[in-house]
């Protein structure tokens, strides 16, 4: 079990920006869809025009919530799919035997997004680009809680994904959003809700019927509603938030 308080945390998606916005779709939620994309006015636009829509809501979610002074602290940027569009991009060239670009090849890998916010903010701290599957936010958790055991006084964690291009739709497990948020993930303080994750192999004693949201975005839920708990299962194994007042 790990255990840990948020410090401050952001988040956007279409038709949700700022905290109220949030907190009331947290208490009445529902599947945000459309194709806004931040403006993300923080980075000059001869760089902007390289990040495309999902860089974009994952930059922007981890600008608002990163203090401009600071630098070197770990940053975890967790996606399960990541930029797949880019990907589809470099198969469909050669599908068609065509050179695929090497921009477009530099810009698809998993760390791309985490790579180009680190040199826009000029971090030198570690960082690192994370995929676990349906477990992605869990995992990224684990992760956070072990650099902050190895000596870290905060850890910034950003989540985020968009819907699957078309040709997959076939294999979605789960509904389809546009989003990102970020949390200032720190050791538990008394003065701030403590969450707890905890994981194992028994199954829950209900299992949950068809989600109406995709999972990273229902953690998100959970912290902004005030749940005592959420349960998960997936690939055999059962993550149990908890919430301490």
């Amino acid at each position: 079990m790990i255990a840990f308080s948020v410090k401050e945390w952001s988040a956007w998606a279409p038709g949700l920006v700022d905290h109220d916005a949030w907190r009331a779709w947290a208490a009445a939620p529902w599947l945000p869809t459309g194709d806004e994309t931040p403006a993300l006015a923080e980075v000059p636009a001869m760089q902007r025009r390289r990040i495309e829509r999902l860089g974009r809501m994952a930059i922007q979610t981890a600008s608002w919530c990163q203090r401009a002074e600071e630098n070197g602290m770990p940053l975890i940027f967790a996606s399960r799919h990541g930029d797949v569009s880019r990907s589809m991009e470099l198969l469909e060239a050669l599908a068609t035997e065509q050179p695929p670009s090497p921009t477009t090849f530099g810009l698809s890998v998993h760390n791309a997004i985490a790579a180009l916010y680190s040199i826009l903010r000029r971090q030198r701290g570690n960082y690192l680009a994370l995929a676990g599957g349906r477990a992605t936010v869990e995992t990224a958790c684990v992760e956070a809680a072990a650099l902050l055991a190895d000596g870290a006084e905060h850890v910034m964690l950003v989540v985020y994904d968009a819907p699957l291009p078309a040709i997959y739709t076939g294999f979605a497990d789960e509904p389809d959003a546009g989003f990102a948020w970020c949390w200032r993930i720190g050791h538990a303080d008394a003065a701030l809700p403590k969450l707890r994750l905890a994981w194992g192999s028994d199954r829950p004693a209900e299992q949950a019927g068809n989600p109406t949201l995709p999972h990273g975005l229902d953690v998100l839920r959970f912290l902004l509603a005030g749940d005592a708990g959420l349960q998960w299962r997936c690939d055999d194994v059962t993550w149990q938030w908890r919430r301490d007042a």
